[in-house]
């Protein structure tokens, strides 16, 4: 498993444009887009489009595929925290420290947007 480094960059766009859901840890669950919701944007968009909103490649499976893109981070509208969020964790889980620093830097660019309290 590698970094997709096209999508962490895209990512870093997001949020310097703003585009990002800063919900919370758990809530992935809801936002994850769905298996049909997922065939329709690469019918409409492609793989290359696809590829963005994924910060893992999995080079054991063809580009043309599902399953060559790995650990999500938004619903094909927005980056959402929480999917940074699960992302850091499950790449921690399986020992991908390249893609688990890299949602840790996304993750601490989203704080540096968000209001002090």
């Amino acid at each position: 498993m590698t970094l997709n480094r096209a999508a962490f960059d895209y990512a870093r766009e997001l949020i310097a444009h703003g585009r990002l859901v800063a919900d919370k840890k758990g809530s992935w669950r809801k936002h994850h887009p769905s298996r049909s919701e997922e065939n329709e944007f690469i019918h409409n968009h492609g793989f290359q489009e696809y590829a963005k909103w994924h910060l893992g490649i999995d080079r054991r499976h063809g580009e043309e595929t599902k399953e060559h893109y790995k650990f999500p981070f938004g619903d094909f509208a927005a980056l959402h925290r929480c999917g940074l969020l699960a992302v850091k964790a499950r790449a921690h889980q399986y020992g991908y420290a390249e893609i688990e620093a890299a949602a840790d830097q996304l993750l601490s660019r989203i704080e540096l947007r968000q209001p002090t309290r």
